[in-house]
């Protein structure tokens, strides 16, 4: 049975019609942050309920764990230098793992107050970290750790490359949660999944012009139903790949979605991976689901 609706002709030129939805791993509670590493073809990415960090070997097949015990981790990315940036829901802050896996703190404050749980991560090409700062993992126990919130709202931040220092790059969210950079990084996506919490919340992915550290001329990219946005990832040719709780809704640059690849859990995240960079995987609450694609990946650094 074939995994994709197609409802627009576009759609069929970016999928492989004898290419099937696999299952390469099941027994989550909550799989969240899949990063792919080019340069030892494994898969990376979160179980946020049970505090840890897995990781399939795509040459055996092989599932390991990567890290236990820290902490609620959700998103990942890599940075410049290939080393794993993690968002720490449970411990309200942004990690990165140095090759002698010990854990640098990037960032866990703004204006001396606790950040909320950092969600989503991307680093830009001159090193800058930014990232969506949400309050899911203050307000429930079983994907963080119940707490006040100490910031005034959910925001969109940045972190400087050289100094560390953390600004505000948008703050009118009602959940930021996913976002990636536009192959030229003149653009940023951000979604919004407020719809989650608040069913008169947000539930699409907004776009916004990169003016050097600021985001300007907000607007609606997509609305996304059923369910709302999460992660997402952009394809070699401008396309939006978004996750949606029926599966993977495509976008094209204009925002038109023109089809789906249908998976039987509701989708947290994305990413593109495989030694062609064709390959989508997929988390999606208890399993990580891979599927080839007839598009490949936009290209950032280490494959991510």
């Amino acid at each position: 049975m074939s995994c994709y609706e197609i409802i627009d002709a576009r759609f069929g030129e970016l999928i492989d019609p004898v290419a099937f939805l696999e299952t390469i791993h099941t027994g989550n509670r909550w799989a969240e942050g899949p990063v792919y590493f080019a340069d030892h073809r494994s898969l990376v990415w979160s179980d946020i309920p049970n505090d840890r960090i897995l990781r399939w070997d795509e040459e055996t097949g092989a599932v390991s764990l990567f890290r236990g015990n820290i902490a609620n981790p959700n998103g990942n990315t890599r940075d410049r230098e290939g080393r794993l940036v993690t968002c720490m829901q449970g411990e309200r802050r942004v990690v990165r793992t140095e090759w002698d896996g010990s854990v640098t703190v990037l960032a866990d404050a703004f204006d001396g107050k606790r950040l909320n749980s950092p969600n989503d991560v991307v680093v830009k090409s001159d090193g800058s970290i930014w990232f969506t700062d949400p309050n899911y993992g203050i307000i429930s126990d079983y994907v963080g750790r119940r707490s006040l919130q100490e910031q005034p709202g959910c925001r969109v931040y940045r972190i400087e490359p050289l100094s560390g220092k953390v600004t505000v790059v948008a703050d009118d969210f009602s959940m930021p949660n996913g976002l990636a950079f536009s192959a030229d990084e003149r653009q940023l996506y951000v979604s919004d999944s407020g719809f989650l919490t608040d069913c008169n919340a947000p539930h699409h992915v907004r776009l916004f012009d990169v003016e050097g550290e600021k985001l300007i001329n907000s607007r609606v990219f997509a609305e996304i139903s059923p369910g709302i946005p999460d992660g997402f990832r952009i394809d070699a040719t401008g396309n939006l790949w978004i996750s949606a709780w029926d599966g993977v809704h495509c976008h094209t640059p204009d925002g038109e979605l023109i089809g789906k690849i249908q998976v039987p859990e509701m989708v947290a995240n994305l990413t593109f991976g495989g030694p062609r960079n064709n390959r989508l995987f997929i988390t999606a609450t208890t399993s990580v689901y891979a599927v080839f694609l007839n598009v490949r990946g936009l290209k950032y650094p280490f494959g991510k």
